[in-house]
């Protein structure tokens, strides 16, 4: 005893008619889940200009580090004293540690700031999703 595919959607249809279950917009869904996807897309977006911003800070961090370093070695001289050889290999540390520490800082924010942008693509997405979802099931 096998029955025909349209008329086994008839009675779901017909089911459905009678105990009042709302239909269902397919084109509703869809348009949910294209803009679920545009979110998740734009999100990646910003993680991967993030991810390039990180690279080209770094380099820029390696490129003054060498320019330093080329600086420090023209003006190198023998130091007269074990005081002043102290002095000037203290200073040069000095720096070497407030620069270390500045950039740091800056990759962290710069991560921090990627990161941050990446994840609020995805938290208003969702805040969208939850309202579209709430006003579909209001009462027309």
């Amino acid at each position: 005893m096998t029955q025909s595919t349209s008329s086994i959607l008839d009675m779901f249809k017909k089911l459905g008619e009678d105990m009042k279950i709302p239909s269902v917009d397919l084109n509703k869904i869809i348009d949910h889940h294209r803009k679920n996807l545009e979110a998740l897309a734009a999100s990646g977006k910003a993680a991967a200009e993030g991810a390039a911003a990180f690279a080209s800070k770094q380099r820029e961090i390696v490129e003054a580090a060498v320019k330093d370093i080329q600086e420090a070695s023209k003006n190198f001289k023998v130091p007269g004293s074990a005081q002043e050889m102290m002095a000037a290999q203290t200073e040069f540390a000095k720096r070497a540690m407030e620069a270390a520490v500045r950039n740091t800082r800056d990759m962290a924010d710069l991560v921090q700031k990627h990161n941050q942008d990446a994840v609020r693509i995805i938290q208003d997405r969702m805040k969208e999703s939850y309202e579209e979802i709430r006003q579909s099931f209001q009462k027309k």
